[in-house]
C-alpha cells in the first residue's frame, strides 16, 4: 500500500497490510512531530506535496526496497496537511522472513522518502515559520540563528 493522505494515520492498520504467515518479521516507523528543533519550540508543522509526483515516488521508493532488499511486503503512508505536535506524519511498514532485510529496507526507505519524494514541510514555531530545507533554514542552521517569520518555499 502506497497512500498520501490528509487523514490521521492509523499505524496499526497499516502495519497489519504487511503481516503474513510466511513473514517472521515486521519493522514499522512512526514518523512523529516532535515540540523542538534546533533550539526553537515548534508549534505545529504543515506539510505539502507536488502529488502527481509525490504518489509516484513513494511507489519507486518500495520497488527499491522490494528489489534491494527482497521483501515484498512494503506499506508506505504520508500525512500532509495541519499536523499537531505528537501527530504521526509518515508510516513505513516493511515485513519479510528475515529481520535484518525488514530493518535495512525500512532504514533505507526513510532515507530515499527525504531524498526523491517531493513532500516539504513546514516548521511553525515561537517566533517565525520556516519551510525545512530551504535555504532559509540551512542558512540558519549553519549561523546558529533562529529564522524570522519570512515564508520561504
Amino acid at each position: 500500500m502506497i497512500e498520501i493522505t490528509h487523514e490521521p494515520l492509523n499505524p496499526q492498520d497499516i502495519t497489519s497490510g504487511v503481516e503474513k504467515n510466511s513473514n517472521g518479521a515486521v519493522v514499522t516507523f512512526l514518523g512523529s512531530t516532535r515540540d523542538s528543533t534546533g533550539g526553537r519550540k515548534v508549534l505545529f508543522l504543515e506539510y505539502e506535496a507536488y502529488r502527481p509526483m509525490a504518489d509516484k515516488q513513494l511507489a519507486v521508493v518500495a520497488d527499491e526496497m522490494r528489489e534491494r532488499y527482497g521483501v515484498e511486503d512494503v506499506a508506505i503512508s504520508h500525512r500532509l496537511g495541519r499536523l499537531e505536535i505528537g501527530d504521526i506524519s509518515l508510516v513505513v511498514a516493511v515485513a519479510s522472513p528475515h529481520r535484518s532485510n525488514a530493518f535495512e529496507a525500512c532504514k533505507f526507505s526513510i532515507d530515499r522518502i527525504k531524498q526523491i519524494v517531493p513532500i516539504w514541510k513546514k516548521e511553525f514555531f515561537e517566533g517565525g515559520e520556516v519551510w525545512v530545507g530551504s535555504q532559509e533554514d540551512l542558512e540558519s542552521k549553519a549561523s546558529g540563528a533562529v529564522v524570522g517569520s519570512g515564508d520561504s518555499p
